[in-house]
């Protein structure tokens, strides 16, 4: 198992962290997503993959799902 962590702002509330997860959940390879909200600012999103997760697969699901990956 590979645990990648990203940090994603502009989550507000618990149906920001389903859209989020629900939306991580479709990257090939991820087995569990667990977000640590921080309302209004940089949330840690912890993902637990059976392999290691191709960067832009991840930040284009976040960004399908109306966040933003915060850093590189």
């Amino acid at each position: 198992m590979t645990t990648t962590t990203v940090t994603v702002s502009g989550m507000t509330c618990q149906h920001c962290v389903a859209s989020v997860t629900e939306e991580l959940q479709e990257v090939d390879g991820v087995q569990n997503v667990q977000v640590d909200l921080v309302a209004g600012g940089d949330s840690p999103v912890t993902i637990t993959s059976d392999r290691d997760l191709d960067n832009a697969a991840v930040r284009s699901a976040v960004e399908e799902a109306g966040y933003q990956v915060t850093g590189s």
